[in-house]
């Protein structure tokens, strides 16, 4: 059987999909990243010649992994932070592979991955915002990635919502992340509380503190995806990540916002939708960016 391996590298662990030339997702799997081992990358050569050893050769190999991927997608060229041996190492050398191995930043791979198999499927121009400790994102125009000059294009969570405001990690002043990702809750809550999750859980049970400080927070995301609708213009935006867990929590007032404040000519709004491929959405991406690449879809 022909078939594409798609692996998605992260902190803890890496993802990996076996998907069948037909476009079948038959294995679904996960091992440890042993991040804090400086030869890590080791450990997934090794992982990816257990499946192949199991299945022989795969036709197609994609990678997926924090940071900014290089232009020709041969790696990622910028990291900051832990995984910091995957900067510069370019996998189809590293892995010895004949055909090359394409690299794409995680959150773009998993914007990849939702419009093939997941809750945007077939669409041409969507976004991708996965709100975890921090606010990744993707964008896709016309049925392609956003990469822009050197990688940077899609990060959403780096918009700037306050021009008072703290800088983030990047300089950014005010920006979504800080306003919203769950690095901040405390602070944001005056102390209260320690996650987003026991934010929304005690909102939802009558805490007015919990509740102000809720729907702040996703008035403050609603008017960021107000302004990446106007930018990009997409059919779909996809929201992962822990807090799309909250259901009617957020989708409700999120949905309220949009109505209040999304330009709409002739009737026309952006679908809001959560992710529906979990962890493997990045690594099913990776499957699909490769196999694109090959065939001269990308």
């Amino acid at each position: 059987m022909r078939y594409a391996i798609g692996i998605d590298i992260g902190v803890t662990n890496v993802k990996c999909v076996v998907v069948s030339d037909a476009g079948e997702i038959v294995l679904r799997d996960q091992t440890r990243t042993l991040s804090e081992k400086s030869d890590w990358p080791e450990g997934v050569k090794k992982y990816i010649g257990a499946i192949e050893k199991q299945r022989g050769e795969a036709q197609w190999l994609g990678i997926a992994a924090p940071g900014l991927a290089a232009p020709d997608g041969s790696c990622i060229s910028w990291m900051q932070g832990r995984l910091g041996e995957v900067e510069g190492l370019k996998w189809t050398e590293f892995l010895g592979r004949k055909r090359s191995v394409p690299v794409l930043n995680d959150a773009q791979a998993a914007l990849l991955g939702e419009v093939w198999k997941g809750s945007a499927a077939g669409a041409k121009n969507a976004i991708l915002l996965t709100l975890v400790t921090g606010v990744g994102g993707a964008i896709m125009v016309d049925g392609r990635i956003l990469k822009g000059q050197i990688g940077r294009a899609g990060h959403i969570g780096h918009m700037s919502l306050d021009v008072d405001g703290v800088q983030d990690i990047t300089g950014t002043p005010g920006s979504l992340e800080s306003l919203i990702g769950n690095y901040t809750i405390r602070e944001r809550s005056g102390g209260k509380f320690e996650s987003t999750h026991d934010l929304v859980a005690a909102a939802q049970h009558g805490d007015q503190k919990a509740r102000q400080v809720w729907e702040r927070s996703v008035h403050q995301l609603g008017c960021a995806i107000v302004s990446m609708i106007n930018i990009a213009d997409p059919q779909v935006v996809i929201i992962g990540g822990g807090i799309a867990t909250a259901a009617a929590a957020l989708f409700e007032p999120l949905n309220r916002v949009l109505d209040k404040h999304e330009w709409r000519p002739h009737g026309h709004r952006a679908k809001i939708v959560a992710a529906t491929l979990g962890e493997f959405a990045g690594a099913i991406g990776a499957a699909s960016n490769a196999m694109q690449i090959d065939r001269g879809d990308a």
